[in-house]
């Protein structure tokens, strides 16, 4: 174990300018849970998905909004991690940051088994799991250079992915608007296809709660942003920019996205073989279209794996500054990378080949629904965090803040009230019940291994240094605990 002070002398590099956290926030919302696990959402609600993304995007938002004003406060490495712990106490600290590191690591798993379904549209005679491995040691390998070669890396990604997504609404907004019949094509594009196969609430208010499972998954991964404070050259400016986007990237690439598809082809015929967006285009009879949007897929899920590796690692970062976790974790390279923290993820994605090559047809769907289960909880310590914080500043009459979060406090409250009713679905429904009992379990671990391993050194808060500038910590009575 290594302490606070002890690791306080390995600092990252801050390598990450304004158009690399620019593009990270906008991709942040394109992942597999858009161009995977939408078919599931879909499948569950039918068009009033449409809903639930607006509803789960309202959410996801003060979420941001929260960690971004805690993330102007205190821009440090470990982020979220070290707010539990200087405003909930260092028990708070210790499973929020471990359950984060656990969300990144499932959630990688699930991205590495979207990826070798997409890579099966076009080498089918290939085994899954093949892919897989190969894609866990190149991403890897990438992940040990600079945080400037991640940066780019995601900007790239991100760029074909925000490009992609652009052409397809205008493309399919013209099919819609103008018609369009393929050879060999019996499906008719138009609006009418939102509401004239079982209606727009075809399950009616229980199928737009059983929703909420597979739409939480798609956001998940957002907070990354939030860990880029500690390697942005000037994070009082592009995390404010960079948060202030959520509602448009919701309602761009889930809203008008998923609203565009289900009126070119009909919702109740999406199935979960591969990715709907492929299957659709494919079902018009476009020729090149299936082949351009695999492709576009892939690029999805490699930026995904590289993002889940990035924020997994960086957690662990701190937390090991914090002493929760082994000193290993704290040791950079000479690139200014945390690299034991990379072997780590990549050592834990092996998990994936195995599972793909044991249940490849239930992998998706079971790691799906725990990640979700990881990510709400996260979302729900970040925001009590934010409420701790909020509170302190107005016992100390401390400055305020210069990126408050709107409505306070009654969209914070709402917002975690919210969060509990996702939790709640994840019981509700029988095949995302695995969910709630898996990762109840892993609380009970973390909690467990919390006060054999670390209860010694977690009777003292670890202090948040403002890595950008010489002002002193802001004080609270909980910090002096």
């Amino acid at each position: 174990m290594q302490s606070p002070a002890a690791a306080a002398g390995s600092v990252l590099n801050r390598g990450l300018n304004v158009r690399h956290i620019r593009f990270m926030a906008l991709g942040s919302a394109i992942g597999t849970g858009l161009f995977y696990g939408s078919s599931s959402a879909i499948q569950k609600a039918g068009p009033a998905v449409l809903l639930a993304y607006i509803i789960g995007g309202a959410a996801v938002f003060m979420v941001m909004r929260a960690l971004g004003e805690m993330a102007v406060r205190h821009p440090v490495s470990g982020s979220f991690g070290q707010y539990a712990s200087r405003y909930l106490g260092p028990l708070a600290g210790f499973v929020t940051g471990w359950t984060y590191v656990f969300e990144m690591a499932i959630v990688a798993i699930a991205d590495v088994t979207a990826f070798s379904i997409y890579m099966g549209f076009w080498f089918p005679q290939v085994e899954r799991w093949i892919w897989i491995l190969a894609i866990i040691f190149f991403l890897a390998a990438l992940n040990l250079f600079s945080v400037k070669v991640f940066g780019e890396l995601e900007f790239w990604f991100s760029l074909i992915k925000v490009t992609a997504i652009i052409a397809m609404i205008a493309g399919g907004a013209a099919i819609i608007v103008f018609g369009f019949q393929a050879g060999g094509s019996t499906v008719e594009p138009g609006l009418g296809n939102l509401v004239e196969h079982g209606g727009f609430f075809p399950f009616g208010f229980e199928g737009l709660l059983a929703s909420f499972a597979v739409v939480m998954f798609a956001f998940g991964g957002i907070e990354t942003l939030g860990i880029t404070a500690g390697e942005a050259d000037n994070p009082k400016k592009v995390i404010p920019q960079a948060v202030n986007t959520v509602p448009v990237r919701v309602l761009l690439f889930y809203v008008l996205t998923l609203g565009v598809l289900m009126s070119l082809f009909p919702w109740d015929a999406v199935g979960s073989n591969g990715s709907p967006f492929v299957q659709i285009f494919s079902g018009l009879g476009i020729p090149a279209a299936p082949h351009i949007l695999n492709a576009v897929v892939i690029t999805a899920a490699l930026s995904a794996i590289n993002s889940d590796i990035f924020g997994a690692g960086r957690i662990l970062f701190g937390l090991s500054r914090q002493g929760h976790a082994p000193a290993a974790f704290g040791r950079i390279s000479r690139h200014g990378v945390p690299w034991m923290t990379v072997v780590m993820m990549a050592s834990i994605l092996l998990v994936g080949v195995v599972l793909n090559a044991v249940i490849p047809e239930d992998v998706f769907v079971i790691i799906a629904s725990i990640a979700t289960f990881a990510t709400v909880w996260v979302w729900v310590m970040i925001l009590a965090s934010h409420v701790a914080m909020k509170r302190d500043i107005a016992r100390g009459n401390l400055p305020p803040s210069e990126f408050p979060s709107p409505w306070w406090p009654a969209a914070s409250l709402l917002t975690i009230a919210f969060m509990v009713l996702v939790i709640a679905v994840l019981g509700a429904f029988e095949d995302t019940r695995t969910a709630l009992y898996v990762g109840g379990a892993w609380l009970v671990f973390l909690v467990l291994a919390y006060r054999l391993w670390v209860k010694g050194d977690g009777r003292r808060r670890a202090d948040l240094v403002d890595e950008t500038s010489p002002l002193p910590v802001l004080t609270s009575a909980r910090s002096s605990e």
